[in-house]
């Protein structure tokens, strides 16, 4: 752990989510594993008891008035529970709290989030449709202006938490006849006749998070129930990309780190060829690689959260973001991968955890975005960025700086 980067009041809410998830039992683990458990309820509810729910809010909304720093760090530990127990933790106390906290109004704030927060009532967030994830501005649900409400029509899949959510915040077109990017707005749905959900089975990793299936059908919505703008939800959905990827970032490290605390044990104790495996190069270099990519994850996740506690411009901080986001969730599947390679064959088993921490992570390079869009993202952001400094002249130009640099002629571009 990076304990030199902590205050000592980040320190204090690391270690009071450190001593929770010791709490968990085993086989609430095992039965959502299994799918004998399709939501971790009374997880959700002491973890709200303890406080530990949206760190970063102010005191005055149910939180601790800490920031992003202290949030990696109490992600980190609950994803060394589990990737799912952190998904369904960042869901609500992240992810949905970001959005009512800087978009909601007063009345918002009272209703949906300080009870969220103390654990009493559970959220999700609609987003992905049958169509398509990534593509946000191609909503094909619908929100009908029905006067004093809307009637709202559609479907929403892999929710996580759809099955236990007591409201969603769901996108929906609102103007069909604006453009994408103008007529989609974000309402706070609560369970209600027409809403149906249904547990998805047969995922590969990550069970027992509720991830369902959401179909509206004639949804009355009350109109005050629109989150920040009408025909505003692409403001929203700028703001929820912070706190989904950066979240998932530092989640996965903590769900990486078992599996590498494991293989190291294993290596240490296990023997071939009259002494411990972990001397052999073969075995100890991979531990070594493991651990570099853990530490580099971990880094560039503390980094980046100093970026966002900084308020740094928009799309300097969509870049970090985006980069962090691919590389931790990338590399620490690497780490699973090298510490599953070095146990041999009884990595393969579900002797030991690794195997289902290999399925989980599996998800880490799919879910809050693709990586192929972070790559998007940060190579948009990053020629911006690059044009801007260019002209800014900043620093020094290199490009003079070799012995033929004044050979035109060579320097051809189309």
């Amino acid at each position: 752990m990076f304990d030199f980067v902590l205050s000592d009041a980040q320190r204090r809410v690391r270690d009071e989510a450190r001593e929770f998830v010791k709490t968990v039992p085993r086989q609430l683990v095992l039965d959502m594993d299994q799918d004998k458990v399709d939501f971790p309820r009374d997880f959700l509810r002491e973890a709200g008891r303890r406080n530990l729910l949206g760190c970063r809010y102010p005191r005055a909304l149910g939180g601790r008035d800490l920031d992003w720093v202290a949030t990696a760090a109490v992600m980190e530990e609950i994803g060394a529970l589990g990737y799912i127990f952190a998904c369904v933790f960042g869901v609500g106390a992240e992810l949905v709290c970001d959005a009512i906290a800087l978009h909601g109004s007063d009345a918002q704030k009272e209703r949906y989030l300080r009870p969220l927060l103390r654990g009493e009532l559970f959220a999700a967030e609609c987003l992905t449709e049958p169509r398509g994830g990534s593509d946000f501005f191609g909503t094909t649900t619908v929100a009908e202006d029905r006067g004093d409400h809307f009637l709202v029509n559609g479907q929403k899949r892999f929710i996580v938490g759809g099955t236990a959510a007591d409201y969603f915040l769901v996108y929906a077109r609102t103007d069909p006849k604006a453009e994408p990017q103008k007529g989609i707005s974000c309402l706070l749905v609560d369970r209600s006749p027409g809403v149906e959900t249904s547990y998805l089975y047969g995922l590969m990793g990550c069970r027992g998070g509720g991830a369902s299936r959401v179909v509206f059908k004639d949804v009355r919505v009350p109109k005050e129930n629109v989150l920040g703008r009408l025909d505003g939800g692409a403001a929203v959905f700028d703001t929820m990309m912070v706190p989904e990827r950066l979240g998932t970032a530092a989640m996965t490290v903590g769900a990486a780190r078992p599996a590498l605390e494991i293989a190291t044990r294993y290596t240490t104790k296990r023997k071939a060829f009259g002494q411990p495996i972990n001397r052999f190069q073969g075995v100890s270099f991979q531990v070594a690689e493991a651990a570099t990519l853990l530490d580099a994850s971990r880094a560039m996740v503390y980094s980046t959260c100093l970026a966002a506690d900084a308020k740094i411009g928009p799309g300097p901080l969509r870049r970090l973001v985006s980069e962090t986001k691919k590389f931790v969730t990338e590399s620490c599947q690497r780490v699973v991968h090298d510490s599953m390679q070095v146990m041999g064959g009884i990595g393969y088993t579900n002797v030991y955890p690794v195997e289902r921490i290999h399925r989980d992570l599996r998800l880490a390079s799919i879910w809050t975005g693709t990586n192929e869009v972070m790559s998007m993202i940060a190579a948009s952001e990053w020629y911006r960025e690059s044009k801007e400094r260019d002209a800014a002249r900043l620093s020094r130009d290199a490009e003079p700086d070799a012995a033929q640099a004044d050979a035109t002629e060579e320097k051809v571009f189309g």
